[in-house]
């Protein structure tokens, strides 16, 4: 169902010429995605989304993507991740973080 790829696989088609900065998994998954949506300028983004978001959300938005034929697939498939709610969970816990960083501090010094 999923098109998880394995270590193997991975190996399989790395190329140390052309990828010698992909060193771990997400890094690979995220080239993937830029060529998916025909955005490869963006690695970048795509690869602090895979770094952060569970991956089956990302899958479930790139299939949407795939089977839409959108003119702006990128565009496309950060609207999905929006839907999914795929950034609700970083907000939730950057206002925890924010609101415990100042427990224990003496607001009056």
């Amino acid at each position: 169902m999923t098109n998880a790829q394995s270590v193997k696989d991975i190996l399989k088609k790395f190329n140390p010429l052309e990828d010698k900065y992909i060193t771990r998994e997400f890094q690979a998954f995220a080239v993937h995605l830029s060529k998916k949506l025909n955005d490869e300028r963006r690695k970048s983004l795509y690869m602090r989304l895979s770094k952060t978001i569970p991956r089956p959300i990302l899958e479930e938005a790139l299939r949407y993507v795939v089977d839409a034929n959108a003119r702006n697939k990128a565009a496309l498939f950060m609207w999905k991740l929006k839907e999914l709610n795929a950034f609700q969970k970083k907000i939730k816990s950057e206002k925890n973080q924010i609101r415990h960083s100042g427990e224990g501090r003496n607001p009056s010094t």
